[in-house]
């Protein structure tokens, strides 16, 4: 059974939602946004009139590129501002962490909370390029630690040979903040062939059965 198309509609919802959530935290959201238009707009104008053309085919070639580059610079401020008033109102959750990994494109399995604390330290996983990567992060470094080290050993009995990463995210010395990320997680290098993680996933379905579910912090 096939996924249903995004209709235009569907995507100015989504549009829209995106901008209500960022503006939350960053009120000069849509001045800022118009204003990069109208600048890009007048360079774009200013960059078509340039080029051969005459009369009203010049104006209309003027005009459609001032508005493409307006719109496009637009809406790569757009991404970028929504991107970081996303991980500002992320910051400091229960379980953060979860929400800014499923950024991850195609290629990356992400199964948020594999392992946790009564007080809310947390462990996720990412299985990827790099191998696997554990992903750690509440309110005590040393209990984070601790848990990241226990969900080690319980991931090498399964997955022996495959390289694992560990990472604690926050604020703290040695620790990666939210907003790097994705970004760390992508460049922890390429150890793992897109054919090799279909064995990984079937060993560590082993371990996840074990486990059950784990319920994932609201």
């Amino acid at each position: 059974m096939s996924t249903p198309a995004t209709t235009p509609s569907s995507r100015r919802g989504q549009i829209m939602q995106t901008y209500q959530m960022a503006k939350r935290s960053d009120p000069r959201l849509g001045l800022i946004v118009m204003g990069v238009f109208v600048v890009g707009a007048a360079l774009g104008f200013a960059l078509m009139w340039v080029l051969p053309g005459d009369g009203l085919i010049g104006w209309i070639i003027s005009v459609v590129g001032a508005l493409l580059i307006g719109a496009l610079c637009a809406l790569l401020v757009f991404g970028r501002r929504a991107q970081k008033a996303a991980y500002t109102q992320m910051e400091g959750q229960p379980a953060a962490g979860a929400g800014a990994l499923q950024m991850l494109r195609r290629g990356w399995k992400v199964d948020p909370v594999v392992g946790f604390t009564k007080q809310q330290d947390v462990v996720h996983r990412v299985v990827g390029p790099p191998g696997i990567v554990l992903v750690g992060e509440g309110s005590s470094p040393s209990r984070v630690k601790a848990l990241l080290a226990t969900e080690r050993k319980k991931h090498e009995r399964v997955a022996y040979g495959v390289p694992i990463h560990e990472v604690v995210c926050g604020r703290g010395e040695g620790e990666v903040p939210l907003p790097k990320l994705v970004r760390h997680v992508q460049k922890l290098g390429r150890n793992v062939k897109p054919a090799e993680m279909t064995d990984i996933l079937q060993r560590l379905k082993a371990l996840d059965a074990q486990r059950g579910k784990l319920p994932l912090p609201k």
